[in-house]
């Protein structure tokens, strides 16, 4: 199957919706998948003309973690190269420049909760259920353990990992794993409402944002606050906060630059 097929790519007013495409595997993240995905997400990193991106999966599943049986099929040294690519990936929607939504239904499990968790973004079926159950295969979630832990608190992170128990929608919501636990018949419009609500921001705004909320939340304090500040004194003077004020003053709709 071509890197191609695996993933399936819909761009609309300014949102590229991502399709994980291996519905039989539950979209597990083989290596030719991530690396597909990883494509992608370059892609659109460099088209100014996506404001919002969503990754989602086919079939009944968002996503199982890794693909077992291609881990127990490569050879040791290998495994060390599939787990940097994964993390690159996870990393990669961090950093990319646009938001990324995360729509979920069915089961996203191990390495697909952390996909879940490395989003920015999370909608859920209320009927989605999120587990790190590799301790019950003896294979700590560890990677996954990175970005889980620093979406939830300490200690349903360390329950979640130690017991590999499933993790219902709502009780996803409560913790902050998900954003919104939603009927599964309203899933797809409340992404697409989320995703057009962001996406009508000033993408000069939000390119902002995006990067200094995750840098000072690795900081102490005081200097997340004198980077915050500066960050401020940057966006102040960008052409889109003149508007945005302006509009605001005369009490009418702003017009990005774009």
């Amino acid at each position: 199957m071509s890197n191609e097929s695996l993933l399936l790519r819909q761009d609309h007013d300014g949102i590229a919706w991502l399709t994980l495409n291996r519905p039989a595997a539950r979209n597990a993240l083989s290596v030719p998948l991530m690396t597909a995905l990883e494509a992608a997400l370059a892609d659109i990193g460099a088209d100014p003309a996506i404001r919002v991106a969503v990754i989602a999966g086919a079939g009944p599943a968002f996503c199982a973690g890794h693909d077992l049986r291609e881990l127990r099929g490569l050879p040791r040294d290998a495994h060390a190269a599939l787990f940097a690519q994964c993390s690159r990936l996870m990393q990669r929607i961090v950093g990319l420049r646009v938001p990324v939504i995360a729509r979920v239904h069915g089961i996203a499990t191990a390495a697909g909760c952390q996909l879940v968790a490395s989003c920015d973004l999370a909608v859920a079926a209320d009927t989605a259920r999120f587990a790190t159950p590799g301790v019950n295969i003896g294979l700590f979630c560890s990677t996954p353990m990175v970005a889980l832990s620093r979406a939830v608190g300490r200690k349903a992170a360390m329950e979640m990992l130690l017991t590999g128990d499933m993790l219902d929608a709502p009780r996803a919501a409560a913790l902050g794993l998900v954003n919104h636990a939603v009927p599964e018949a309203a899933l797809d419009d409340t992404v697409r409402a989320l995703a057009q609500r962001i996406a009508s921001k000033s993408p000069v705004t939000v390119g902002l944002g995006k990067p200094a909320f995750y840098a000072q939340a690795e900081m102490p304090l005081a200097e997340a606050y004198d980077y915050a500040a500066a960050v401020m004194v940057r966006n102040m003077e960008e052409r889109d906060a003149h508007e945005g004020i302006d509009a605001f003053l005369e009490k009418r709709a702003p017009v990005w630059g774009g």
